[in-house]
């Protein structure tokens, strides 16, 4: 048990860049942490870290030793997972992550009920729009909105989804339409900020087309760009779950439609495991029956 924790204190360290942060992660004190570092420096024979009160690094032999450890620590997990997943019952802690306004409106309410199923499972939900790192931030599933190019995640698909260009009609009295992608240039585009750093993203003559928008305003929560909008103070690339109830009754329009963007997916995104935990895997199942119930979405 002291061997396989000095490998878990390593590998923590090494992922969230300090003893401190590592300690915190375990619940222990950072003077903890460093004599676990000793012992397996000690019993290894090696230096693995180079550590001074700024920062720590990987020596050489840290570094093939850190990707060892990931391995083995990802085998025992599946091992684990293998045995729980067994009994086919669903237990232990899940660690979910979401974007801030889908998560509240399409996972946060389903959450509840799969905890009321399955009453041995402790939920953690973290709604943010921010794109968390699931290893570092020991997220056992995120729901997310995107085109995932991240191969070394596993997606698995949840829902259709679609997004689209709008804004208030008092805006686009005053600014004018645009009809033209290049007509965006001229106009203010609320922005999501970094999490929004490939641009909007249309189709042009059959090929995908990413634009680089820019504005007076940017913010990285979904739901005020999402106000400002409705306020008249710029174009917003928003999902279409997300505005449907404003276009029908007025309040905002959809521009360049002739140009609609490619299915920007919902997604359920976990690390690479051969074998999910059972607690992640009906969780996964529970959210894709729900949004496949007839007339969910509308």
């Amino acid at each position: 048990m002291g061997e396989l924790k000095q490998l878990e204190t390593f590998v923590a360290v090494v992922a969230l860049g300090s003893l401190s942060a590592a300690a915190r992660q375990q619940g222990v004190v950072p003077a903890m942490v460093g004599r676990r570092l000793d012992a397996l420096e000690g019993r290894l024979g090696v230096r693995l870290l180079a550590r001074t009160t700024r920062r720590v690094t990987l020596t050489q032999e840290g570094e093939t030793f850190y990707e060892d450890c990931q391995r083995i620590l990802a085998d025992l997990s599946e091992a684990e997972a293998a045995v729980a997943s067994g009994s086919g019952k669903a237990r232990g802690h899940l660690r979910l992550s979401a974007p801030a306004g889908f998560g509240r409106r399409h996972v946060a309410p389903h959450v509840a009920a799969f905890q009321r199923l399955h009453p041995e499972v402790k939920v953690t939900l973290d709604l943010s729009d921010r794109l968390v790192d699931l290893s570092r931030d020991r997220i056992d599933c995120a729901i997310r909105i995107s085109d995932l190019a991240d191969s070394a995640l596993v997606a698995m698909r949840l829902a259709e989804n679609r997004r689209v260009v709008v804004a208030a009609p008092a805006y686009l009295a005053s600014r004018g339409v645009p009809r033209a992608l290049e007509d965006l240039a001229r106009h203010n585009c609320l922005s999501l900020g970094e999490s929004q750093s490939r641009g909007w993203s249309f189709v042009r003559d059959g090929q995908a087309v990413n634009l680089k928008v820019s504005g007076s305003l940017e913010c990285n929560d979904g739901a005020v760009l999402h106000d400002w909008a409705l306020q008249g103070l710029g174009l917003a690339w928003r999902s279409l779950w997300e505005v449907k109830d404003d276009l029908s009754e007025g309040r905002l329009a959809t521009v360049l439609d002739d140009f609609s963007s490619p299915d920007y997916p919902v997604y359920a995104v976990v690390p690479q495991r051969r074998l999910l935990p059972a607690r992640v895997r009906h969780f996964v199942e529970h959210l894709r029956a729900a949004y496949a119930a007839p007339g969910y979405w509308d």
